[in-house]
């Protein structure tokens, strides 16, 4: 038996979705994609701030795309999502989460009733007072969570799971069983950054960053004073230096070096954090580079030279099959941008 899942990845200018057809064995088939465009001010970060506007534009977005599901897999992944190192004693994972209000309080910097909260074991281990689960503590602001799952109730549609973005990326670009050793990876959004540390394919370790290619870009705009549109156009024809010829050219790529380094640390830093608390000393000896962000030229170059690490370019949709509709040239060209939606419609099920 078969059944669908859709992926929503709300963005700041878009909503991109993809429907993937799931059997037995998994992951099927992608069976259809599409995106559209979203009103300025709809939505902040990836939470919707117009809960009906957001969801007139999924009732477009399912009649441009055709969609058959109405079963939709959602995903949070700003600032008001965060994740914590947690080791509970050992139990049933259903107990484990039932108990996560009474023990989580200090870890989080909002009251645990405003806040939704799940368990992701990463591992097993035993102390003095017996066997635990090593794994992440994920906690969401409710309020955002809910207004995302009230605009896809609003459009008619059925959220059947909210997941972590940072876990549906890893799930299509550091899949289990793909690699071992440990992995990092790093995408480089509009609003965030966000890197994600694998060990043997399982992760360990999430950080969100609050930087990303906008926020360069704004940099851009205010050093140089120049529109954003117009900023946006020399970091993406300039880069970090490459194509520099003119004086002027010179300036603008030393700036955009300034915004990109700025990145770059945070990565560097993180990376480093790990290696020290929680790889007892092993660094990490590969990235898998994503997100729109990550295309400045120059960018891989430099987060290989910073952190001594092999830098590849990742590749979502390596060996997917696609039904016969899905024009296998738009997922080549966009990529990068349906990532996040299709990793959550991979990791969502239908009830």
């Amino acid at each position: 038996m078969t059944s669908s899942v859709v992926g929503i990845d709300i963005g700041s200018v878009s909503i991109r979705a993809v429907e993937v057809a799931h059997s037995r064995r998994g992951v099927a088939s992608i069976e259809r994609i599409a995106e559209v465009p979203l009103p300025e001010g709809s939505t902040q970060r990836g939470e919707v701030l117009e809960t009906n506007t957001i969801a007139g534009v999924l009732r477009q977005l399912w009649s441009i795309g055709k969609f058959k599901s109405k079963d939709v897999a959602l995903g949070m992944g700003n600032q008001r999502v965060l994740s914590r190192d947690l080791t509970v004693p050992k139990a049933p994972l259903a107990q484990i989460r039932e108990s996560l209000p009474f023990q989580v309080q200090d870890l989080l910097p909002v009251p645990v009733g405003d806040a939704i909260l799940d368990f992701y074991p990463t591992g097993e281990g035993s102390t003095e007072s017996g066997p635990v689960v090593h794994g992440l503590l994920v906690a969401a602001v409710k309020d955002a969570v809910l207004a995302n799952v009230r605009a896809v109730q609003l459009a008619g549609l059925n959220p059947v799971s909210v997941d972590l973005i940072p876990f549906a990326l890893s799930r299509v670009l550091t899949p289990t069983g793909s690699t071992g050793g440990t992995v990092a990876l790093v995408e480089v959004g509009g609003n965030t950054s966000t890197v994600v540390i694998s060990v043997d394919g399982v992760p360990q370790f999430v950080r969100i960053i609050p930087t990303g290619g906008d926020e360069m870009t704004k940099q851009i705009a205010t050093r140089l004073e120049i529109p954003v549109e117009q900023a946006e156009a020399v970091k993406q024809y300039i880069g970090m230096g490459a194509r520099a010829q003119t004086p002027d050219d010179q300036r603008a790529a030393a700036v955009i070096r300034e915004a990109a380094h700025e990145l770059v640390a945070s990565v560097r830093n993180t990376l480093n954090y790990f290696a020290n608390t929680k790889n007892e000393g092993r660094a990490v000896g590969r990235l898998v580079l994503a997100g729109a962000g990550s295309d400045l030229v120059g960018f891989q170059e430099a987060l290989a030279d910073s952190t001594a690490a092999e830098v590849v370019r990742g590749d979502a949709f390596a060996g997917v099959r696609t039904a016969r509709g899905v024009d296998a040239s738009v997922v080549e060209q966009r990529g990068t941008s349906l990532a996040v939606a299709w990793g959550l419609a991979a990791g969502g099920r239908a009830a």
